[in-house]
């Protein structure tokens, strides 16, 4: 651990020893200060929710948020992915395979949909001009063209720019009250809380990789013995980190006073950072933000009351939430000229049946004996 002069306000690594021009008494050992620790900016550059304006550059438009940002928050928070996954998976689940449209497809077009709020589908056409299969292509890279019915499939990094014919892509967007051009996902409001549980998380698992913890400032104000005492001092507190952490410290000082030596805190790191009230919060803001039974991601009630019945919490979530999605999915049939999506009727924990159109039937009466 290097040390650094007192008069350094801002600690820096640079320079050793007394101040410059300060005359020491003989023999005696010059103030320092450590530091046992350097903040580091972990998710800073991921604040993407501030909106840029829509801008073409006369070939396509520029999406309001960087599509490659928001793909990398999917897995900012193990609630947001659940959540995620528990749409894609209802749906899958419903799903009708067809000539046209396989299972694979339309699993990363459901997935791209609920978490880009923009999902794309490639009309492929046959020898015959019609509809062989639609392809699904990635919302990370696609691109809404400035000529109306062309989309472009752009990727910089590896300098792709691919021009797709005119009426040849489907777009389907999650509505935006701002702009048309592009879809944003409608859990976005929860992106701050989303990063900020992810924050609170590497910050403690920092904390406890980090064993000194840089919580205090060892204060000496007795005189030791000489220099060398002091620079073991700081060597045994410097190493005590990492696989060193949690060691003990023994001081000898002959005549000592009691408060010779001090432990200042500089803050109650483990009492006051609130990590639980943290990760509870964020949760409640996220599933809040999925509108997600809270059971239906194995999350386990906090009372003796539980969160109810798993079935009927499926059953509920199914006929609000997912077969409104269905019924926008499934506008590509009219794109496409064909029945290429097309869900399985839904039986709920009662009898009733709910088809893809969301009309529900109630289960028969039993019959008596």
């Amino acid at each position: 651990m290097t040390p650094m002069p007192t008069h350094d306000v801002a600690l820096s690594e640079q320079g050793a020893g007394p101040i410059a021009g300060e005359i020491m008494p003989p023999g005696a050992a010059s103030p320092m200060a450590f530091r046992f620790g350097d903040p580091e900016s972990v998710l800073d550059r991921r604040e993407i929710s501030d909106y840029f304006e829509i801008w073409t550059n006369g070939r396509w438009y520029e999406p309001p948020l960087p599509m490659g940002r928001l793909a990398k928050v999917f897995n900012m928070s193990p609630y947001h992915r659940s959540a995620v996954a528990l749409k894609v998976n209802m749906l899958v689940s419903q799903m009708i395979p067809s000539r046209w449209l396989g299972i694979d497809d339309f699993e990363r077009f459901a997935l791209d949909f609920a978490q880009m709020g923009n999902a794309y589908l490639e009309y492929v056409p046959n020898r015959a001009g019609g509809l062989a299969h639609a392809s699904f292509t990635p919302a990370i890279y696609m691109r809404p063209g400035a000529a109306e019915g062309v989309f472009w499939f752009v990727n910089l990094a590896k300098g792709i720019e691919f021009e797709f014919a005119r009426g040849a892509v489907f777009h389907l967007q999650q509505p935006d009250v701002a702009q048309e051009i592009y879809g944003l996902p409608e859990w976005l409001s929860a992106l701050q809380s989303g990063l900020l549980s992810e924050n609170a998380t590497l910050f403690r698992r920092r904390y406890y990789l980090n064993g000194a913890h840089a919580g205090f400032v060892f204060y000496v104000s007795e005189p030791l013995a000489d220099q060398k005492t002091v620079d073991a001092i700081a060597d045994q507190l410097g190493s005590a980190k990492g696989v060193g952490n949690f060691k003990n410290l023994f001081m000898y000082i002959p005549k000592g006073k009691k408060d010779g030596i001090q432990i200042i805190p500089i803050a109650d790191v483990t009492a006051k950072d609130e990590f639980s009230a943290i990760k509870t919060i964020s949760r409640d803001d996220m599933l809040a933000a999925h509108r997600i039974p809270p059971q239906l991601i194995g999350i386990v009630p906090q009372n003796n009351g539980g969160f109810g019945k798993v079935s009927e919490a499926k059953d509920q979530f199914y006929e609000t939430e997912i077969i409104p999605v269905m019924q926008r999915m499934r506008r590509m049939n009219a794109f496409f000229g064909a029945e290429v999506l097309a869900f399985r009727d839904y039986r709920c924990s009662d009898g009733s049946v709910i088809d893809q159109d969301g009309v529900k039937t109630p289960a028969p009466a039993a019959t008596k004996a």
